[in-house]
């Protein structure tokens, strides 16, 4: 049985004053809309590092850096293998 896909997003300061908050409906919105939410853990983390190119966000373990509202669909679906 495969391992659940995992999306960690930094809550830390940085992260945070950069947008965060976005990002996280964002995500909630692409799981919905592809029928994820009971497939992908999605939780918040302590600061990823590279606080300098937040937000940052973790998918399967690999961080992804400077995510912004434009870019985190196309990332999401590179990154759980969806297509558009």
């Amino acid at each position: 049985m495969k391992k659940a896909d995992e999306i960690r997003i930094c809550l830390g300061s940085s992260c945070f004053s950069r947008g965060n908050k976005e990002i996280v409906k964002e995500i909630r919105s692409f799981l919905e809309k592809h029928h994820l939410s009971q497939k992908v853990v999605f939780r918040g983390s302590h600061c990823l590092g590279n606080c300098q190119d937040g937000p940052n966000i973790s998918v399967n373990q690999k961080i992804i850096p400077a995510i912004s509202r434009s870019n985190i669909i196309e990332e999401l679906g590179r990154e759980l293998g969806i297509n558009k």
